[in-house]
């Protein structure tokens, strides 16, 4: 199983330079981060934003992926986000990961005055972002007339270093969800919630895949798990679980620290994975 670590860009710039890095020389497979403007726990917490510090985190490593897990579709224009996203990935030499989704967080869009659209809605607005983001990033230039967004002979030079484009990385788990997924994703993450609920799951996006003909063994499946290095116990608890979400097939499991790890608990949890 290959082991990712996440912190969010809620703590010093300090303290997020120094996770970055010790993740990076510990020869973690990613780090990620996550696209919110409120602390989650706290609102009142500084939170930095995501992608300017995703530049910054593809400068400071130099061999793990890099990634947000994951950008709100809501938040930026599809078409703004592909020129953010090739950026990062040349920025990077070619190590990011898309994380995108659908987005959830309501009182982020009223504080910030964005569209909080039905969570139908915002599924069909993810599908249809994704088809245009894909295109700018692999076409010379792209006309589009959908429901939501519309581009007239855009241009989105430079291509990718990755080619045709970055793995796209989708969270989620309800079936319409699960359907876009299946269209569009080289990976699919969902929160911890046991492994018998993310089985399900996975095996619920088998049958998505099978409705748009699409070969499931193309999408990773991944995990996500929530530590809190601050209660020891809570941490074996959680990190006792990834044995039984290897067996249930998960491939990939991101780490997410409520609080920043000493490099010790990041060389203990480096050591539970493998591969690069």
């Amino acid at each position: 199983m290959l082991i990712s670590a996440k912190l969010a860009p809620t703590f010093d710039y300090p303290v997020l330079d120094r996770f970055w890095r010790d993740a990076d020389e510990l020869g973690f497979h990613g780090v990620w981060n996550y696209d919110h403007f409120y602390g989650l726990v706290d609102p009142q917490q500084p939170t930095l934003e995501a992608w300017t510090t995703l530049a910054a985190m593809a400068t400071l490593t130099t061999r793990a992926r890099v990634g947000c897990l994951v950008s709100s579709v809501t938040y930026r224009n599809p078409g703004l986000l592909a020129k953010m996203a090739v950026t990062v990935d040349h920025m990077s030499g070619g190590r990011l990961d898309f994380g995108i989704g659908a987005g959830w967080h309501e009182d982020e869009h009223r504080g910030y005055g964005i569209e909080f659209p039905s969570p139908g809605e915002r599924v069909e607005m993810l599908d249809e972002a994704l088809a245009v983001i894909r295109r700018l990033w692999t076409e010379d230039s792209v006309t589009h007339r959908g429901r939501f967004f519309t581009l007239q002979d855009a241009i989105a030079n430079p291509k990718p270093r990755q080619r045709p484009h970055p793995p796209i990385v989708i969270g989620g788990g309800k079936p319409k969800m699960l359907r876009v997924i299946a269209k569009h994703a080289d990976e699919w993450n969902m929160p911890s919630s046991g492994a018998a609920d993310w089985a399900t799951t996975s095996a619920a996006l088998d049958e998505a895949c099978a409705e748009v003909d699409r070969d499931p063994s193309q999408i990773r499946r991944s995990v996500q798990i929530f530590l809190h290095p601050q209660d020891p116990g809570q941490v074996d608890a959680e990190l006792a679980k990834l044995t039984g979400y290897a067996e249930a097939g998960c491939q990939h499991a991101v780490l997410s620290f409520y609080q920043p790890p000493d490099r010790e608990l990041l060389k203990r949890v480096r050591a539970i994975g493998s591969g690069p």
